[in-house]
């Protein structure tokens, strides 16, 4: 479909909107993703994309924004899905120091837990924490843009919150598929913003 063939057929007609009570969720800032010496760790999107993160995120703490973050590991080859990705299969373990959260994005007042699925949501528990601050409205960053990200956007979308996604504070291996996902969770799913949108509405919430 061309960009008038959805419009055509009604994608996109309509925005999620914000709540008043939003959560900042990240996806995998992980050293696995951050850190050169890994395989994966040299992409400069996800750089990018960490460093607005750590910005945003710190405005929000500011505001008492609650914010949740994970990581991805598992115990071995026993539990794990069948990642066709080969560092994951490798090096995802439980201990690995590739595990370890970006210091650049932690903080002591975070919810900090592991995930074992691409979404930021299977089985874990974001929901309780969500429930607990009545949150409405979920913030989505991290990586990877067309992998994890966009499968915690579906979940979050499928639980009933507004979705926004920060843009500039999530990365991908490569533009297109960052791109080309972002617009199609704009039809979908999610409203796609700047991280300097979000910052204006969170302190616009505060005042």
């Amino acid at each position: 479909m061309s960009e008038a063939n959805y419009a055509q057929a009604g994608y996109g007609t309509m925005e999620v909107g914000r709540g008043t009570r939003p959560a900042i969720i990240v996806v995998d800032f992980q050293t696995a993703f951050t850190d050169p010496q890994y395989p994966i760790g040299g992409l400069p999107m996800i750089h990018a994309a960490v460093e607005r993160t750590a910005t945003l995120l710190k405005h929000a703490r500011t505001l008492s924004v609650p914010v949740a973050k994970c990581y991805t590991a598992y115990g071995s080859d026993a539990d794990m899905p069948r990642w066709k990705v080969k560092t994951v299969r490798e090096q995802f373990i439980y201990g690995h120091p590739c595990t370890a959260i970006e210091p650049k994005v932690d903080a002591p007042s975070d919810f900090n837990f592991c995930k074992n699925a691409p979404s930021i949501f299977f089985q874990t528990p974001l929901i309780t924490f969500l429930a607990k601050h009545q949150v409405d409205t979920v913030i989505v960053t991290g990586c990877t843009t067309s992998g994890c990200v966009r499968a915690s956007v579906i979940d979050a979308f499928s639980y009933g919150f507004r979705v926004l996604v920060a843009e500039d504070c999530c990365g991908d291996a490569d533009r297109g598929p960052h791109e080309d996902n972002l617009r199609d969770i704009s039809r979908r799913y999610a409203d796609v913003v700047s991280a300097a949108e979000v910052e204006l509405w969170l302190s616009s919430l505060a005042a």
